[in-house]
């Protein structure tokens, strides 16, 4: 058994589910029964899911989805943590894994980029005119993405089709090289740019976290952190003497890697500590102003 108490899975699978609703309820009650939290989406393509839970539980989780013929080969990347890094178990029926609403399907079993190893994409990245674009949105590029790649003007994954078509049409004849957090959205977006014309589309197999854990990369060429959608926000992938930070405070402007949420408008920004003090966590005065009736600032202790 690890030191670590807790465990968080990270994890997807293409394949077809005849009906995803009954399995959408029969897996919520299932997670639930067993003690897991985090957020599951799936689909009657497949289904795409982080968990956190105990040594014990993880263990479980993972033998118990591979006893299902759906998913005996499903692959799961494993971080240790001290605790829950979810509050509530969340697992939802939804039309696609991620949503990116193109007009075509697009099966990532039949059609997708070329699969490089963690090793295979460094030497890559390395390489004279590659095309490197961030499969993520702009605020999770902001903190941490690799080295010359290029940021997607995008807030959401559906918007991609539109950006690759206005800005991208220049770089079909390259070697384009692709990346998310865990893969799965390059899974679709590789399909979508050979769809369009793109003549050599890789993907960076397994994603960022997978390239972190690679004992001969070590995360190099990835500058500041990688963001996650659990509550640890951010977290480090170059374990190098090359790590930077690479982020600027919303409110100061000084180098930092640590985002929160404004407590009236939601917004997540980067913010230092002596900011968040100064700020209360809000983004802007007006926000302030109308602050949540109920609200009460504590200052928060951890540094992510």
């Amino acid at each position: 058994m690890n030191n670590q108490a807790y465990r968080v899975l990270l994890y997807y699978k293409f394949v077809h589910i005849e009906d995803p609703a009954a399995f959408t309820a029969e897996h919520l009650q299932y997670c639930k029964d067993m003690g897991l939290k985090g957020r599951i989406l799936i689909a009657s393509e497949g289904i795409n899911g982080t968990v956190s839970g105990t040594w014990e539980q993880t263990e479980q989780y993972m033998k118990d989805l591979r006893s299902n013929p759906l998913f005996a080969d499903i692959v799961f990347k494993i971080d240790e943590v001290e605790g829950h890094t979810f509050k509530k178990m969340f697992v939802r029926h939804k039309q696609e894994l991620v949503t990116f609403r193109y007009e075509k399907p697009l099966d990532p079993n039949t059609k997708f980029g070329k699969r490089l190893s963690p090793v295979e994409f460094y030497e890559q990245l390395q390489q004279e005119d590659v095309v490197v674009i961030d499969g993520r949105n702009d605020y999770e590029y902001e903190i941490g993405h690799f080295r010359g790649a290029i940021r997607p003007d995008v807030e959401s994954f559906r918007e991609f089709p539109e950006w690759i078509r206005a800005n991208m049409e220049q770089f079909k004849d390259k070697k384009v090289l692709t990346y998310c957090t865990g893969g799965i959205r390059c899974e679709k977006l590789t399909g979508f740019l050979i769809d369009e014309g793109f003549q050599d589309v890789n993907q960076l197999e397994g994603g960022i976290v997978t390239y972190s854990k690679d004992p001969e990369v070590q995360g190099r060429l990835f500058d500041g952190k990688c963001y996650v959608f659990d509550e640890r926000i951010s977290v480090p992938i170059n374990h190098t003497e090359e790590d930077v930070v690479i982020a600027k405070c919303y409110h100061c402007g000084k180098t930092h890697d640590r985002y929160i949420n404004c407590p009236t408008c939601n917004l997540q920004h980067v913010c230092c500590e002596e900011c968040e003090d100064t700020h209360h966590r809000f983004c802007s005065s007006e926000c302030r102003e109308n602050a949540p009736a109920n609200y009460i600032y504590e200052k928060t202790e951890v540094s992510l």
